[in-house]
C-alpha cells in the first residue's frame, strides 16, 4: 500500500483489540508491534523493519509471510503453521524448539531429518 492510500498513517494503536480478523496479505513497515498478541490469519502479510519483540502468536496462519529486518527477541509461538516459509541472516541464539514437524526441512540446504539421523547413529 502506498503512503497517499494509507487509511491509517501515523496512527497510536496501544491496547487495541482485533477480534478474529483476517489480515491476509496487510504489509506492517517500520511498525512497533512489541507485546502484541496475534490469534488471526496472516496468510501473505509482510513485515518490514519492526519491532516484534515479546509478541505472542498463537493458532496463527503464517504461511507465505516475509520479515525482514524484524526483532522477534523473546516471542513466542504456538500451534503455527509456517509452511512454505524461507528463513535467511537468522540469529537463532537460545531458540527452543519442540513438538515441531520437521518432514523437508532443510539447514544450509541439509534435511534436519538426516542431520538427526547421524546424531542418532553416532550417539
Amino acid at each position: 500500500m502506498s503512503e497517499e492510500n494509507n487509511p491509517f498513517p501515523d496512527t497510536q494503536f496501544r491496547e487495541s483489540e482485533f477480534s478474529r480478523s483476517d489480515m491476509t496479505k496487510t504489509k506492517f513497515n517500520g511498525v512497533d508491534l512489541s507485546g502484541a498478541e496475534f490469534w488471526a490469519v496472516l496468510k501473505d502479510a509482510k513485515f518490514s523493519d519492526c519491532n516484534i519483540e515479546s509478541a505472542i502468536f498463537d493458532d496463527v496462519n503464517l504461511s507465505g509471510s516475509s520479515y525482514e529486518n524484524i526483532n522477534l527477541s523473546n516471542a513466542r509461538f504456538n500451534n503455527i503453521n509456517l509452511s512454505g516459509v524461507s528463513f535467511e541472516s537468522l540469529n537463532m541464539s537460545n531458540v527452543v524448539i519442540n513438538d515441531v514437524n520437521i518432514e523437508g526441512m532443510k539447514i544450509n540446504g541439509v534435511l534436519v531429518t538426516d542431520l538427526f539421523d547421524v546424531y542418532e547413529k553416532n550417539k
